[in-house]
């Protein structure tokens, strides 16, 4: 049976093969042709505007509204912005090919695109990566297990189903669906992103590979209530769900070596938790 970090191992590559000199190198030289490019349309731009034809502000513009772009940018601001999103997207591609991403949580994976998005980003260069892999890579056991651990503090204590204290054969959670005079339909938010991370928690454990998104067990049932409106409970191998008009839903686990190994992991966070085995 495979231990926790070989499972990890097998599903978190650090960047894989990915070629980190052929990737700084290329960033550099793309960014050193962009800043030539911005030059010459800024030297362009001020000799249009002495002969009449407007400058690159005025490029940007069509049918009176006006586009934001580097175009309306100074060269300095224009090659600040354009450094910032190829950095943006390197980092972003970086991540996916580590395998990083699938171990975290619906919350952990939104505070990282909130950090690409608003947050100050390293610049793209050999330490700069290496640095933040080998960190990422030492933090995985940890991202993975709080990712476990933050399903199992997700449930409500309200339904007898639920113990405080370990995951039992069967959870219960409320508003994962909606029920109208048009039959069941599942909902957006937290719970269904709860219920997709269980699911990729489930695979890992087994070591097998994470579906795609677009074929997660949300996706599954989105299409089951969709294709079966008569119908109130849902099945594939790890779960069955059979849900209620109130929005509630009882998810069974077909697996009860996996859910030892999250109550594994859940009495590691909460030491006397759980009785002996």
């Amino acid at each position: 049976m495979q231990t926790e970090a070989e499972v990890l191992t097998d599903h978190s590559e650090l960047i894989c093969s990915t070629s980190i000199e052929r990737i700084v190198t290329g960033r550099d030289t793309a960014l050193k042709q962009i800043e030539q490019l911005i030059q010459q349309l800024d030297a362009i731009s001020r000799l249009t505007s002495e002969i009449g034809g407007g400058t690159a502000q005025d490029w940007a513009m069509k049918s009176g509204h006006r586009y934001d772009s580097w175009l309306t940018e100074k060269a300095d601001k224009a090659m600040s912005a354009v450094t910032r999103n190829i950095d943006r997207s390197i980092w972003r591609d970086l991540m996916l090919k580590s395998g990083m991403m699938a171990l975290m949580d619906a919350q952990a994976r939104d505070q990282w695109h909130k950090n690409l998005e608003e947050g100050d980003l390293p610049a793209i260069n050999e330490a700069n990566i290496l640095s933040t892999f080998e960190q990422l890579h030492l933090n995985k056991i940890d991202v993975f297990e709080r990712g476990i651990i933050n399903v199992f503090k997700g449930l409500s204590w309200d339904y007898k189903t639920n113990s405080p204290c370990n995951f039992g054969k069967k959870i219960i959670v409320n508003n994962l669906v909606t029920h109208s005079r048009w039959g069941f339909s599942l909902n957006w938010g937290w719970r269904r992103d709860q219920l997709a991370d269980l699911e990729r928690m489930l695979f890992l454990l087994d070591g097998k590979p994470i579906p795609d998104n677009r074929g997660d067990v949300t996706t599954r049932l989105m299409e089951h209530i969709r294709d079966n409106p008569s119908k109130d409970v849902y099945e594939d191998d790890f779960f069955s769900i059979r849900y209620f008009q109130k929005g509630t839903a009882h998810i069974t686990f077909k697996r009860c070596d996996l859910t030892e190994k999250m109550n594994d992991i859940v009495a590691k966070h909460y030491p006397g938790m759980l009785a002996a085995r």
